[in-house]
């Protein structure tokens, strides 16, 4: 599609330059730096043309490639477009992630307004689109990929890099220019309805993880945005958009650590505030973490946009301000940029607000010139920016006629072959077999029973930000967009020369007992029993899991505990599989089930994994992301805590995990030997350096994760028993052995000590070299001498580890 093509028919493909200000303005002159060219733009614009950029408007496309128009949503009015356009718009919120659009429609009625947007303002400057992108594109008809938990199970971030790099690719062909990714917040408390967003419970594995996903979305082009900004999964009970009450030592080693690797190491050009208050300041509202931390000492160089109505919700839910233009100006101190989805704070209570002296026009500058500089660097600003995105430009699509939105339908593919090759090897790296009493891989069984609530519901694979969850559960009568078979399905293609059978025995949630009897007669005729349990994912309370799905306690939804114990009784072998967005207690099946499968939530390829793992196909190699819980009311427990956080004898509770973080099983088996420390001691500003051997003892092919956690048994202030500083995955060949070689920076044991700095401390610490939070295989002593070391953000952030 040529950009001119219908010009004289259609109004809104007038060129951006036709009602520019001057033929060719410094601030697009390209040959300048983004920063200049800045400048020189807002010397030229009105207050309204300054506050119009920092805002955004939630769209839909048209489902006939017409104008996106203005979604109707429970926080507010719609705007009209009309009386907005003319003075700009920073950007447009979800054209494709609204509605099920066709795909090459949402990118022709994406391009037609952009267009109107252009002609609308005299500076011929269009909006930044952003989509969510949390387990892929999320659009009608896009890949489904694995949820972020699934990631951190696969403790591979160059697989995650190249998941995200193919999200991004697909983004940016149809005219996207960020995406809301990924998600850092780690866990403290599964009972938060947002762990499946999450890549784990630990910080280096989220921060790696993330890195991996940021640096592959950003190099397509898209923007990536880190989130949750910073604290959000630290709420009190694990309730969502609770109060966060911890102190500062446990936000800078915990929770901020992740982010400040993905800022350094990844480079994203975009954060999102949290709406959480940690300790009484709303992070939307917190300039020492804006602007002081994420700027001054990080570098961060980017636009830091508001989550979802989290401006305004410092009047709505904070109350620290008495009116939206209060608001509006709190968060500009802070440091928050853009108002996102809609208009609300920095509209008109913002310009009454600056126009009364009550909020300095500098703020509004400043969040201006990072909006400006991140446009020119996409090239919005530029005298021949084209809208037409590379999806429409070249082949057929090239020539069609924007008038005729027959020729453009299904002509884009949002979910080809190789999407679904990758979402599949992600899926399978992301199963994590947690118990195996021998019966796995299952050997040509004559009857395989499939039981449960989730053996036959594709939605069952998907996390609560998958389009055909988040906005396909809104449109029940119109087609999901991408084939996703059930388990049911999976098994059956699994095993041809099995009899399989099937009954959901009970629902995910709810008390529906009806189906458990003919449940137990079905697994009694059986010779195995595939036991499909989990989640239903879902928004504010119409889910199990998902954003506003808290639970009370970690055991399963509904009466899925009754539908395992009953089958664990009938005799049978029960091989449970979980498809959920975070880790419950299992009760005795952790004892007596003949195998446990784990997934959490692993996409439209997901059931042909599980599928793979039960028939051997697939040697499992994930590991968990976060612990397995003993007991379903012992919260919140994590494997990063203290001695006192332990099981104790002053204590009727215990919080010891049925399985710790970092576990997983093989089809093989592993054998660890020939620790050598080739440096044991070291200065505080030093590094250690040792080696060990790992050899495949089995008869097949498998991987092994190395986990490096460091225990530091006497420190100025309380630590964690151990914490993961490093891990490694290898592929082995059955009998291979390699030798891996591992150095240590005495930056790795530092944390924040009593003065509030990071510091490294002289002492004794062990290194363990371990297959799981709970499965020490070597242990490594090690002493750091010297004085006591302060460090800063350009400290080591890893070890180096390489295999020969």
């Amino acid at each position: 599609m040529h950009s001119a093509h219908h010009a004289s028919t259609d109004p809104s493909s007038a060129t951006a330059t036709a009602t520019s200000p001057a033929d060719k303005a410094s601030w697009q002159d390209t040959a300048l730096p983004a920063g200049d060219r800045a400048d020189a733009l807002i010397a030229e614009m009105t207050l309204r043309e300054k506050l119009a950029q920092l805002v955004g408007v939630w769209v839909g496309a048209s489902a006939e490639g017409g104008e996106v128009a203005p979604y109707q949503h429970d926080m507010e009015e719609p705007v009209d477009l009309d009386a907005l356009l003319p003075h700009g718009l920073g950007q447009l919120t979800r054209p494709f992630g609204t509605a099920p659009i066709d795909p090459a429609l949402g990118a022709l009625s994406l391009l037609r307004s952009q267009r109107r947007i252009a002609a609308a303002n005299r500076f011929g400057i269009p909006a930044l689109a952003h989509e969510e992108c949390l387990a892929g594109f999320a659009a009608w008809g896009a890949t489904a990929y694995p949820v972020p938990l699934s990631w951190g199970a696969t403790f591979n971030p160059a697989l995650v890099r190249a998941m995200a790099a193919a999200i991004g690719r697909d983004m940016r062909a149809v005219g996207i220019h960020q995406g809301l990714a990924p998600v850092l917040d780690v866990v403290r408390d599964a009972r938060w309805g947002r762990v499946e967003e999450t890549i784990g419970e630990d910080p280096y594995l989220v921060g790696t993880v993330a890195t991996a996903y940021v640096a592959g979305l950003e190099s397509t082009g898209i923007i990536a945005t880190l989130k949750h900004f910073a604290g959000y999964s630290a709420s009190v009970a694990g309730r969502n958009l609770a109060p966060v009450p911890m102190g500062p030592r446990e936000r800078a080693d915990v929770i901020l650590t992740p982010f400040e690797m993905a800022v350094r190491e990844g480079r994203p050009r975009s954060v999102m505030s949290a709406y959480t208050d940690t300790d009484g300041i709303p992070s939307a509202a917190d300039p020492e973490l804006l602007t002081t931390l994420l700027r001054d000492v990080w570098g961060f160089t980017g636009t830091v946009v508001a989550d979802y109505f989290g401006i305004a919700f410092l009047k709505q839910l904070h109350g620290v301000a008495a009116d939206w233009g209060g608001a509006a100006g709190i968060a500009l101190a802070g440091g928050v940029d853009v108002e996102l989805p809609s208009v609300k704070t920095f509209g008109e209570p913002l310009l009454d607000a600056v126009t009364s002296g009550a909020v300095p026009e500098h703020l509004v500058d400043r969040a201006l010139r990072r909006v400006l500089v991140q446009k020119a660097e996409l090239g919005l600003l530029d005298p021949d920016w084209d809208p037409v995105p590379p999806a429409l430009t070249g082949g057929a699509l090239s020539h069609a006629d924007p008038d005729s939105p027959g020729l453009f339908r299904g002509r884009i593919d949002l979910d080809t072959p190789a999407n679904r090759a990758l979402a599949e090897q992600v899926a399978e790296q992301a199963v994590v077999l947690l118990r195996n009493d021998g019966a796995l891989p299952m050997d040509r069984p004559r009857r395989i029973a499939v039981i449960g609530p989730n053996a036959d519901t594709p939605r069952a694979l998907l996390g609560c930000y998958a389009f055909p969850v988040h906005v396909g559960g809104k449109h029940p009568d119109v087609p999901l967009g991408i084939d996703l078979p059930t388990l049911l399905d999976q098994v059956t293609a699994e095993f041809p020369d099995s009899e399989v059978v099937s009954t959901p025995g009970t629902t995910v949630d709810g008390g529906d007992a009806s189906g458990i009897a003919e449940a137990a007669e079905l697994a009694r005729s059986a010779d195995v029993v595939v036991l499909a349990l989990g989640d239903r994912a879902g928004l504010f309370g119409r889910g199990t899991s998902g954003e506003g799905c808290d639970a009370e306690s970690l055991e399963l939804p509904g009466l899925q505990q009754q539908l395992l114990d009953t089958l664990l009784d009938v005799g049978t072998p029960v091989v449970v599989t979980l498809m959920a967005g975070r880790p419950y207690a299992l009760g005795s099946a952790v004892d007596r089930a003949a195998g446990i499968v784990q997934t959490f939530f692993p996409g439209e390829a997901g059931a042909r994994a599980v599928a793979g793992v039960l028939s051997g196909r697939v040697n499992p190699s994930g590991r968990l992301p976060v612990s397995v819980p003993g007991r379903p009311g012992v919260q919140p427990s994590t494997y990063l805590a203290s001695r006192l956080a332990r099981a104790s004898d002053v204590s009727s509770t215990d919080p010891t995990p049925a399985y710790g973080f970092g576990h997983g099983l093989s089809y093989t088996g592993f054998e660890w030997t020939g620790l050598e420390l080739l440096q044991d001691t070291a200065d505080t500003a030093g590094e250690f350096r040792l080696a060990l051997s790992v050899r495949n003892t089995g008869e097949r092919d498998g991987t092994e994760v190395v986990q490096l956690y460091l225990h530091d048994p006497v420190a100025s202030v309380v630590q964690p028993v151990q914490r993961l500083i490093g891990y490694h995955r290898i592929e082995l060949a059955a009998g291979q052995q390699a030798r891996l070689r591992i150095t240590v920076p005495a930056d790795l044991a530092s944390f924040t000590g009593r003065d509030g700095h990071r510091t490294v401390e002289p002492g004794d610490l062990d290194l363990h070299l371990a297959a799981s939070s709970t499965d020490t295989r070597l242990t490594a002593h090690l002493t750091l001498t010297g004085p006591p070391r302060t460090v800063d953000h350009t400290r080591r952030l890893h070890p180096d580890i390489t295999a020969d």
